[in-house]
């Protein structure tokens, strides 16, 4: 049985100072989250590390922002920019965990990949737009149920657009998100693939000590 959601609302300012209160109800909603398979060992060990060295409430407010409802605060508080500009040679680009998505996204790629999982995002708009001139790399789109991607117009030369996993899916869910992909790719793939399944709660609850409820 999961635990009771667990929430921390922070401060009105990121750069406000934290307290030692502040830390430990954070660090309870990195522990119940483990403890319900939304985070791993791993994630939940990095996490900590970050919760007890934070200073400032800017820096605790990421470690919980995509957890328990917390996506949804963060699109009613944080400012969302209307286009994100991306140039980048040789290296990878990735925006995961908990971001506000933009209107509108330009990706102009050389010799690396970009990542867009909106698993935990923040939507305002029911369209986004992604602009891509990529060049030996690869757009992975990590989409959950109720998003639809539309990369028909984009130029490939030298891949090809991917959705994994389509059995996964739910052919019912309505469509509540729409990414619409443009532009050019050239010796790379789209690639579309639904979030990866948790881990099973019982077995991370056994590993951090806590037993079967």
């Amino acid at each position: 049985m999961s635990q009771e959601p667990v929430r921390w609302t922070g401060g009105a300012q990121p750069d406000q100072r934290v307290s030692h209160d502040d830390r430990e109800q954070v660090a309870e909603v990195l522990r119940v989250s483990a403890g319900d398979g939304r985070l791993s060992l791993e994630e939940l060990e990095e996490r900590l590390e970050s919760c007890f060295a934070a200073r400032t409430y800017g820096e605790l407010a990421p470690l919980v922002a995509d957890l328990q409802g917390q996506a949804k605060a963060l699109a009613e508080q944080a400012p969302a920019r209307d286009v994100a500009r991306v140039h980048r040679e040789g290296g990878n680009v990735r925006y995961e965990g908990a971001w506000v998505v933009p209107r509108r996204m330009e990706f102009e790629v050389a010799g690396g990949n970009v990542l867009l999982d909106f698993t935990s995002a923040a939507v305002r708009e029911p369209v986004t737009e992604v602009e891509i001139d990529m060049r030996g790399g690869n757009l992975r789109l990590v989409v959950p149920d109720g998003y639809a991607v539309d990369a028909e117009e984009v130029e490939i030369r030298g891949g090809s657009v991917v959705h994994r996993n389509v059995k996964d899916r739910d052919p019912h869910a309505p469509v509540v998100h729409r990414v619409i992909v443009t532009g050019e790719m050239a010796g790379g793939n789209i690639v579309v693939r639904p979030p990866r399944a948790p881990r099973e709660p019982g077995r991370l609850r056994r590993m951090l000590g806590g037993g079967d409820r």
